[in-house]
C-alpha cells in the first residue's frame, strides 16, 4: 500500500493466499466465523506492518527509492514461474492469452496516465471534495483485490497521495480534520474492497482458467509499472536516485530479491506437496477399518 507501483492484490497471489482472502470476504455472512479467522490474522498483521514500515519506507523512497523499488521487482519476477506453475494445474488454450496480454497491457498503460497535480485536503476542503475523497477509496481499494493494480499509483495520478499522507503526519497537529478525512477514505475503502471482492470471487468461479492467466498478467504488467513509475515520481533528480552506488545497490537487490522468491516458493510448493502425499498413519488406518471389512465381506461374497 505505501510503495506506488507494487499491489497487495499481487503479493497476496505469490503468497498463495488469493483465493482463500477473496472466498473469505465474499463468503463473510454465509460463513461468519470461519471467515473472520481467517482474515483477522491477515488484517492485523497488515495493520501491524503499515505501523511498523511506515517510517522506514518513507525514508527508503525518499534516499533510496530505485534499490527499494528494485527489490520489490526481484521478489515479484522470482515468483512469477511458480505461479505460472499453478496457473496450468486449471489448463491453458490459446483464448487464454488475449486475458493475459490486455491484463498485463492495462497494469503498464495506468502509467502512462498523467497525474493531475495534488488536490487540496485542507480544513478549507468543499462538502462535495468529501464525496471525491470517497469514491477514491473506493478506486484504491482495487489495489487490495485486483492483482497488479497499485492503489497507490493511482492515488499519485488523481494526486491524493501524499496529502492523504501529509494526513497521516497531521494526526499530531491537526487531529480532528485529518482524522475526517482519513475515516472518509477508509470507508470507501471498505466499501469498494467488499464490492470488487465479491466481483473477483464471481469471476474465479465461473471463469477460474481465464481468470488466473489474467492474474498472471497482471503480475507481470506490475514489474515494468514499478519501475515506470520510478521514473515517473522521480524523473527530475535521476542523477541523485541513479548513482553509482544507487544502481548498484539496486541491481544487487533485485538479484537477491528474485533469487529468494525463487526458491522460497519452490520449497513452499514442496512442503505442500509433502503434505498432501504423507503417509498413512495408524490412527488413519484404524479409522479405514470399516472401510476395510466392507472390502473383505464383498470378496468373500464373490468368493
Amino acid at each position: 500500500m505505501l510503495i506506488p507501483g507494487v499491489s497487495g492484490g499481487t503479493l497476496a497471489v505469490l503468497l498463495g493466499v488469493y483465493d482463500k482472502i477473496i472466498d473469505s470476504v465474499g463468503n463473510l455472512f454465509k460463513q461468519f466465523k470461519k471467515s473472520v479467522l481467517f482474515l483477522l490474522p491477515i488484517l492485523l498483521g497488515a495493520v501491524l506492518a503499515f505501523a511498523a514500515l511506515y517510517f522506514p519506507l518513507k525514508y527508503a523512497l525518499q534516499y533510496a527509492p530505485f534499490p527499494t523499488i528494485m527489490l520489490f521487482s526481484g521478489l515479484m519476477l522470482g515468483s512469477i514461474p511458480d505461479l505460472i506453475k499453478t496457473s496450468n494445474k486449471n489448463g491453458f488454450k490459446p483464448l487464454d492469452t488475449i486475458g493475459l496480454v490486455l491484463s498485463c497491457a492495462l497494469v503498464i498503460g495506468i502509467c502512462f496516465i498523467p497525474a493531475i497535480g495534488n488536490v487540496d485536503l485542507s480544513a478549507n476542503m468543499q462538502a462535495w471534495q468529501y464525496f471525491l475523497l470517497l469514491f477514491m477509496g473506493m478506486l484504491a481499494s482495487c489495489a487490495l483485490v485486483v492483482p497488479g493494480v497499485s492503489g497507490s499509483m493511482l492515488m499519485l495520478i488523481f494526486g491524493y497521495y501524499e496529502p492523504l499522507l501529509a494526513c497521516i503526519s497531521g494526526l499530531k497537529t491537526s487531529f480532528g480534520h485529518s482524522l475526517l478525512v482519513l475515516a472518509t477514505f477508509a470507508v470507501g475503502l471498505i466499501i469498494g474492497f467488499f464490492t470488487i471482492a465479491k466481483l473477483m470471487q464471481l469471476l474465479l468461479k465461473k471463469f477460474r482458467r481465464v481468470t488466473f492467466w489474467s492474474i498472471v498478467g497482471f503480475v507481470i504488467g506490475s514489474i515494468p509499472a514499478v519501475i515506470i513509475t520510478f521514473f515517473h515520481q522521480f524523473g527530475d533528480n535521476l542523477e541523485v536516485y541513479l548513482s553509482p552506488l544507487q544502481i548498484t545497490l539496486g541491481v544487487l537487490l533485485f538479484v537477491l530479491g528474485g533469487v529468494g522468491a525463487f526458491f522460497l516458493t519452490r520449497f513452499a510448493a514442496k512442503h505442500a506437496e509433502q503434505k498432501v502425499a504423507a503417509p498413512v498413519t495408524e490412527s488413519d488406518q484404524a479409522n479405514d477399518c470399516p472401510a476395510k471389512e466392507i472390502v473383505d465381506n464383498k470378496e468373500n461374497e464373490e468368493e
